[in-house]
């Protein structure tokens, strides 16, 4: 069964950091780009962060770049954010994305960030 698998969610004081995982497994890919969205209640969800796959040039949402990093592991089909600085205001569900080139969007199950003042 093919699925990403999220992990590194919790809560955090305002001003900390995080760092958020996701590896696909259950089949082979051929993998266009990978990424993180995040999503409040009620709001549509919004890019935070993606990378392309094959040449690693990464791309942030809401100017998020100078407080998250996103890296991808080639070997492992995986992607890692590093959220530093956190603010109340990054509380959301934060969901992994892999975009393939022939299955098309796969999404995570999602993982909460919480960041508490």
């Amino acid at each position: 069964q093919v699925q990403l698998v999220e992990s590194g969610g919790g809560t955090v004081q305002a001003g900390g950091s995080l760092r958020l995982s996701c590896a696909a497994s259950g089949g082979t890919f051929d993998v266009m780009d990978m990424g993180w969205f995040r999503q409040i209640p009620g709001v549509d969800r919004r890019i935070v962060a993606r990378i392309s796959w094959r040449a690693g040039s990464a791309h942030y949402g809401d100017a998020l770049g100078g407080r998250f990093t996103i890296t991808r592991d080639l070997a492992k089909t995986a992607v890692s954010l590093q959220m530093d600085t956190l603010e109340p205001e990054d509380t959301a569900m934060y969901y992994c994305y892999l975009d393939d080139y022939k299955r098309g969007r796969i999404w995570g199950q999602g993982t909460q960030v919480t960041v508490s003042t």
